[in-house]
């Protein structure tokens, strides 16, 4: 009798649980818009989203790019956290070694149950020039920037506030909210930064450092035409490399730090990447990968927030990843350790030409 109660009182617990994250998430999706940035497990296939400097660099001449990631599906169900991306850029010759980068990045992201959406779309230019080494070796320093415009929406009708509720479970949706809000949406523009240095030692040994400041201009993401709300600069640093460990082997590790006003995350771990049959000339691999992801809870410390398993296929010039996170935090009763998948393709286009190795493999 004492297990059916206490299975019955765990049972009712989790239910109201998740009922109670449901409503956190919908404020989180209202009320955090200063700290809204989409950030992707899979950073090393999203690299104009990662760093404006990664804009033309790659081996080949054409990148085309698309991301998306889903969250949170377990307790939120059709509310889920949803992103998607789309980028396109090229390299092209300047003098014997130099490279300019063109290209551009569209993403939007919904979250929760009032629907808070952001559309952005970005124009990215880079220049790499070339500081030492030969044909199949060398450095680079990569300058660049990128500049759009973003829209941002709400459906206040679907957001919930603490004073419509009793106490007790009631809700009444009646009762003013006492927040003044009088455009459910509004167009920003947005700007960013960055430099990236790396050195190819040769086609299967490499190493590269980047940084980029994001929100340069700090727009005002306020839902009221009467206050301010400026969107907090974002400071990323990136670095990562590949090692050939045996004669079919390599590691490829990689971290991510970013840095938004109070808060922070940091994205760390490492692939490894099996080659598999082909000629010389040929780039058939298959990469396992095992990350972790923590950032911060606001004044109380650090918060473990996932594990993540990577996995990603490259066959020529395509290559197709699949990343699941595991929730590890405090969420993980509510959300029965389910976190959120995602899925990354690229394809490039390399042409007849090819001037030596130019830079790594991302």
């Amino acid at each position: 009798m004492n297990i059916l109660a206490s299975s019955f009182t765990n049972n009712r617990f989790m239910k109201r649980l998740k009922s109670l994250l449901v409503v956190c998430f919908c404020f989180l999706g209202a009320l955090s818009i200063s700290a809204q940035d989409i950030h992707f497990s899979q950073f090393y296939l999203s690299p104009l989203n990662l760093n404006p400097a990664m804009t033309g660099v790659m081996n080949c001449n054409v990148r085309l790019v698309a991301n998306y990631c889903n969250q949170w599906a377990s307790v939120l169900r059709s509310n889920a956290y949803s992103t998607y991306s789309v980028s396109y850029d090229q390299r092209i010759p300047v003098g014997r070694y130099d490279y300019f980068g063109v290209g551009g990045t569209f993403w939007g992201d919904r979250a929760g149950e009032a629907n808070f959406a952001t559309l952005t779309g970005k124009f990215a230019l880079s220049y790499s020039k070339k500081m030492g080494g030969g044909r199949n070796d060398g450095q680079y320093l990569v300058v660049g920037a990128e500049g759009g415009v973003a829209q941002r929406s709400i459906d206040f009708l679907n957001l919930r506030w603490g004073s419509q509720h009793d106490g007790n479970g009631g809700f009444d949706p009646n009762i003013g909210s006492g927040e003044n809000f009088d455009r459910d949406n509004f167009i920003f523009a947005d700007m960013a930064a960055g430099l990236l240095w790396f050195m190819v030692f040769n086609e299967d040994n490499n190493l590269y450092l980047g940084g980029a400041f994001h929100h340069l201009n700090r727009a005002n993401q306020s839902f009221s035409t009467t206050e301010e709300d400026l969107l907090y600069s974002r400071f990323t640093f990136h670095a990562g490399g590949e090692f050939q460990v045996g004669q079919r082997l390599g590691l490829l590790p990689g971290v991510i730090v970013m840095n938004q006003g109070p808060s922070f995350q940091v994205n760390a771990g490492t692939s490894f990447r099996f080659k598999l049959g082909g000629g010389r000339r040929t780039n058939q691999a298959f990469q396992l990968g095992l990350w972790g992801r923590i950032s911060n809870k606001i004044e109380s410390g650090v918060l473990t927030d996932a594990a993540i398993l990577s996995t990603r296929f490259d066959y020529d010039q395509f290559s197709i990843g699949f990343s699941y996170d595991v929730n590890i935090s405090p969420l993980r009763p509510a959300s029965n350790a389910n976190g959120g998948f995602e899925f990354a393709m690229v394809y490039k286009i390399c042409g007849p030409t090819r001037r030596g190795v130019y830079c790594p493999n991302f």
